[in-house]
């Protein structure tokens, strides 16, 4: 099947105008840190049996909400990462803009309402087969600053448990390092 490319608006509109010294043909660019974005291979042994391939990579979202000198988490009800502390989040749903989709994710997963704050990072979650090492599932993780408004945690929709914890505790909770990252990094750009 042939590739296809992202409209130029789409593309602007997800990652903003490209700026005057980046790489033309050189791959995708971060908008704000004018640096190429990151992938992160996810190892098989981290991930639940192999689902079918999907044909494209999957557009999820995911929200960094900050309450003081707080992150609120949730413990993952279902595949991939069953169990792990992770971000609120999840899939685009037809027609919807990565905005709105933050924002319902975040409500549906923790009851909680927030103000977006801004686009921190945009991850590749390549997850593998344990068996012949091909990537059986391409997430595109668009992830957002947020500073909470109201609600407190509960879990809702696949998570199984939702809390705010300290910065210390949230590093130490979560497994990946790339989410360990995002969430550093949110507190340094829009931490109190």
């Amino acid at each position: 099947m042939p590739l296809r490319r992202v409209p130029k608006l789409a593309r602007r509109e997800l990652m903003g105008t490209r700026r005057k010294g980046m790489s033309p043909g050189g791959g995708a660019f971060h908008p704000t840190r004018r640096g190429r974005i990151r992938r992160a291979m996810v190892s098989a042994s981290a991930v639940q049996p192999a689902a079918p391939a999907a044909e494209y990579p999957v557009p999820t979202v995911g929200v960094i909400c900050l309450r003081g000198d707080q992150v609120l988490l949730i413990k993952r009800g279902t595949p991939p990462r069953l169990g792990q502390w992770s971000l609120p989040g999840g899939r685009l749903e037809r027609g919807e803009t990565t905005v709105v989709a933050a924002l319902r994710e975040l409500a549906e997963e923790t009851g909680v309402q927030a103000e977006l704050l801004g686009l921190v990072d945009v991850v590749d979650g390549l997850f593998t087969s344990r068996t012949t090492g091909e990537t059986t599932r391409h997430y595109v993780m668009i992830d957002y600053a947020a500073r909470w408004v109201s609600g407190e945690p509960v879990a809702g929709d696949d998570a199984a448990e939702a809390r705010f914890v300290s910065l210390d505790e949230a590093l130490a909770m979560v497994e990946w390092d790339v989410t360990r990252e995002v969430i550093a990094e949110t507190f340094e750009r829009f931490g109190e």
